[in-house]
């Protein structure tokens, strides 16, 4: 018989996410995932003017921020045919790059390493034996005997004061962690380098956006202009710190995140073999050399892979109303044309209708409606969006940069390619897409500046800013590629005014429950055959799902009716 854990809520993630697993014969057999709030941000920017949309959906999220305010004036620019000067397309690269490279570290350091690195083993690390293995993997000057006897003396108080704060729910001890001592120090001591770090690189989105988070977009171009003498302008010593916050990002990223990651990899390889979930990959592309229009020259090439077949990658098309398609079979909605329809986002319906128990409850209805997230499908497929389909669409469609660093890793690891489809694959692609990602700012960052010493400092294209100048009717789709995976705006505006507006975000892809052929979506299926080791300590299940950086809060947004929070985690 098998028994039934419930997980409700993950923790260490953006939103609120209930997982329901069965478990038999020590593997879970089955899995649920539950997405328990509501968002309808489509509804709240209706009848609204879509230059001003980006403001409101670009507040789904402030960790994933800015990604939402760049799809919403890409779908506006889209319908309303509007072309952006070169400029402000390589200043919403840098910050795209910003966005990704700020979250990956974040990720690893901060959302996923608690559960491979445990914090109380360290305490009993050699602080001489963690320099030796430091200074081996890395140059990182941080890596002195002294530099970790001290740390190792503040976590012990820290310990033994017995406010653990974040720390105190961890599975500290479980059998499933495999690191030695020092390793756990290392990973410790770059957890809280990586808190200070991550508050530098965010400025670049200040400088050029005004703020972090949430920074400023505009339809047309970007809000902010270049005057290299104007003390109030992007002038030459903003530039200059720019170029310095991205060139510390880079060794930041080489000399941290990626030594780390291949010396606590090697502890975990089972890991190459379990949690792959689908085999499909979806890739909606970004990060253009020329202009977002030209699909062909995208750094993240577009496509889809399915069956883990990569001999043969699929062309992507989002206007075409078979590809992608909404459904709320297992889902709290209503469509008007019946519970078995898809949609596409053009023809997208958001109305509620919640048939769920109250909560705090046992158990999903999972032959019923289960989650807030509506499921998406492409051609009738569940994919799986992420670092992981970007790096495996990039490997098979034979980019030199990809391969490279695809191939480097494999090397090291001493793992075959199939490897990557994992767990352990997706936290690893992550790293990889950061050395590329380091890379490809600091070409964008050139460009920049080559364009403005030859006179072009033109920011926005004002030509359709007056609204009579419109179609009565115009729909447009604005793309790109959030760090959790493909993300897409659809809009549809009348008269001037928005009459349909719809988000299909990475964390819908992955998170979301049942189609109506029964389907599961890329975190159900991933959870299927994982071990494990103690149901009452579940922290196999948390690294699968942290491996896909969930973001609940862009794809749902509530609490109960009395704005309870209700956590727990329950054996029935």
């Amino acid at each position: 018989m098998a028994q039934r854990i419930v997980v409700d809520p993950i923790t260490r993630i953006e939103g609120h996410l209930r997982i329901e697993a069965e478990i038999k014969d020590g593997k879970i057999s089955e899995a649920y995932s539950s997405g328990t709030m509501v968002r309808l941000l489509e509804e709240i920017v209706k009848g609204r003017d879509p230059r001003e949309a980006w403001a409101f959906v670009g507040r789904v999220c402030g960790v994933c921020t800015t990604v939402h305010s760049l799809a919403s004036i890409r779908s506006v620019e889209d319908a309303l045919d509007i072309t952006v000067p070169h400029n402000a397309e390589l200043v919403r690269n840098l910050m795209f790059c910003t966005q990704n490279l700020h979250d990956h570290v974040v990720h690893f350091y901060h959302l996923h390493a608690l559960d491979w690195v445990d914090i109380v083993s360290a305490l009993k690390a050699d602080p001489k034996l963690t320099s030796q293995i430091a200074q081996s993997i890395s140059n990182w000057p941080k890596s002195s005997p002294g530099y970790f006897s001290d740390l190792q003396k503040r976590l012990t108080k820290f310990v033994e004061s017995g406010q653990l704060g974040i720390f105190a729910n961890g599975y500290w001890g479980h059998s499933a962690y495999k690191l030695p001592p020092e390793v756990n120090l290392i990973g410790v001591a770059h957890y809280l380098e990586a808190l200070e770090w991550q508050k530098e690189i965010v400025k670049i989105h200040a400088i050029f956006g005004g703020k972090n988070p949430h920074p400023n977009y505009l339809v047309g171009g970007m809000a902010c202009s270049i005057s290299l003498d104007d003390a109030s302008g992007i002038n030459a010593e903003r530039l200059a710190y720019v170029g310095q916050l991205l060139k510390q990002a880079k060794e930041f990223v080489e000399q941290v995140y990626i030594p780390d990651l291949l010396a606590i990899a090697p502890y975990y390889l089972d890991w190459g073999a379990i949690g792959g979930g689908l085999g499909n990959y979806l890739v909606y592309g970004d990060l253009s050399t020329s202009s977002y229009a030209d699909v062909m020259n995208y750094k993240f090439p577009a496509g889809a892979i399915l069956n883990k077949d990569l001999s043969h990658i699929h062309e992507v098309n989002l206007r075409e109303d078979s590809e992608v398609q909404e459904f709320i079979k297992h889902s709290w909605y209503e469509y008007a044309g019946g519970d078995e329809a898809g949609l596409h986002p053009w023809k997208g319906e958001t109305k509620l209708k919640y048939t769920g128990p109250k909560p705090p409850f046992d158990q999903l209805n999972i032959e019923e409606k289960y989650s807030y997230l509506k499921t998406p499908r492409w051609k009738g497929h569940a994919m799986e969006v992420g670092p992981l389909a970007r790096v495996l669409v990039g490997y098979a469609s034979g980019r030199p940069d990809f391969k490279e660093v695809v191939e480097s890793v494999l090397k090291k690891l001493n793992i075959p390619a199939t490897a990557l489809f994992s767990t352990l694959g997706r936290t690893a692609a992550r790293g990889l897409e950061s050395i590329l990602v380091a890379q490809w700012s600091l070409e964008f960052y050139d460009q920049l500046l080559t364009n403005i010493k030859n006179g072009d400092t033109r920011m926005a294209n004002t030509e359709k800013f007056n609204p009579e100048t419109w179609p009565k009717h115009a729909q447009g789709v604005g793309h790109t590629e959030a760090p959790r995976g493909a993300l897409a705006h659809w809009i549809v505006i009348e008269d001037q005014k928005i009459a349909n507006y719809q988000l299909v975000v990475p964390s819908t892809w992955n998170a979301s429950p049942r189609d109506p052929k029964g389907q599961s979506s890329a975190y159900e299926a991933a959870l299927k055959d994982t071990p494990i080791a103690d149901s009452s300590k579940p922290v196999e299940i948390l690294r699968t799902i942290h491996s896909f950086d969930p973001c609940l809060a862009c794809a749902v947004h509530l609490y109960d009716e009395e704005g309870k929070n209700v956590s727990q985690v329950k054996v029935l």
